[in-house]
């Protein structure tokens, strides 16, 4: 006994949408795009990727000068007593025995690049 109502594939090959039904498909599927795209894709706004460019720079800025500060450091007379006193220091005191040290001063700047005595103090106490 043959069915007299067509199939899935049959009504699927027959199916005009309409010119709204197509336009509401394109704006849903470009507000599907964006969102799938800024959550999982990696895309960022303008905004974000310059924080985070800045960010990255000023972090590279601070491992380049904390490298130079710990030359310094070693470059002192008495490097070894001054590591010893560093060490008994609690971490949230290292950075500023560096800064008062002046190691973490680069030549031609009157003040330390941010973030990199206490960077400079991590790495000095980590080569113990």
């Amino acid at each position: 006994m043959a069915s007299s109502t067509p199939g899935l594939a049959q009504r699927l090959e027959t199916y005009r949408p309409s010119k709204k039904a197509l336009g509401w498909c394109c704006v849903l599927s470009v507000i599907a795009t964006i969102v799938v795209g800024f959550s999982w894709g990696g895309w960022t706004t303008s905004d974000t990727a310059l924080a985070m460019a800045n960010k990255a720079a000023d972090n590279a800025r601070a491992t380049l000068a904390a490298e130079i500060c710990t030359a310094q450091f070693h470059r002192n007379p008495d490097a070894a007593a001054q590591l010893t006193a560093l060490n008994k220091l609690d971490n949230w005191d290292r950075g500023d025995f560096i800064r008062k040290g002046g190691w973490a001063n680069l030549p031609g700047l009157k003040e330390p690049v941010s973030g990199s005595a206490d960077l400079c103090a991590q790495q000095l106490v980590a080569k113990l």
